[in-house]
């Protein structure tokens, strides 16, 4: 048994300047620099208890920043100035420009110790904006 233990896979860590346009399965160490609610609806006891919370976080490593779209339960982790782990984590495009996201397959946590990086702020690829061409052959 502790042969499996051994044996798992370490996570290989990707910078935020390697991100790009429909990629997926990431793993990232980000700083939050800034966390903003868009949607808030239903609340606790409510309707089968449903609630749903969307934020949109401006996250970031030495290389860049990117906005980071947190869902429910990941909104209470991203706050500003935490370290946070983000583990299987994919490109979304909205309007254009790049989201980060992690959906249920993914893991959202702090992370055990804080970075010692600064983020490279002047180097947002969610303002970079991407057209989609189609390819006539």
């Amino acid at each position: 048994m502790a042969a499996d233990a051994s044996a798992r896979r370490q996570p290989t860590f990707t910078k935020i300047d390697q991100l790009g346009p429909g990629t997926h399965g990431h793993n990232l160490i980000v700083k939050v620099v800034d966390s903003k609610m868009v949607v808030q609806r239903g609340r606790e006891g409510g309707p089968q208890g449903r609630q749903m919370r969307i934020a949109e976080c401006l996250v970031g490593d030495e290389t860049g920043i990117i906005v980071f779209t947190a869902r429910n339960d990941q909104v209470d982790v991203m706050k500003p100035g935490t370290t946070v782990e983000l583990r299987n984590a994919k490109i979304d495009m909205f309007k254009g420009s790049m989201r980060l996201t992690v959906d249920k397959w993914g893991i959202v946590k702090a992370a055990e110790s804080p970075a010692e990086f600064t983020v490279k702020e002047d180097n947002n690829l969610s303002l970079i904006e991407f057209e989609l061409v189609t390819l006539v052959e």
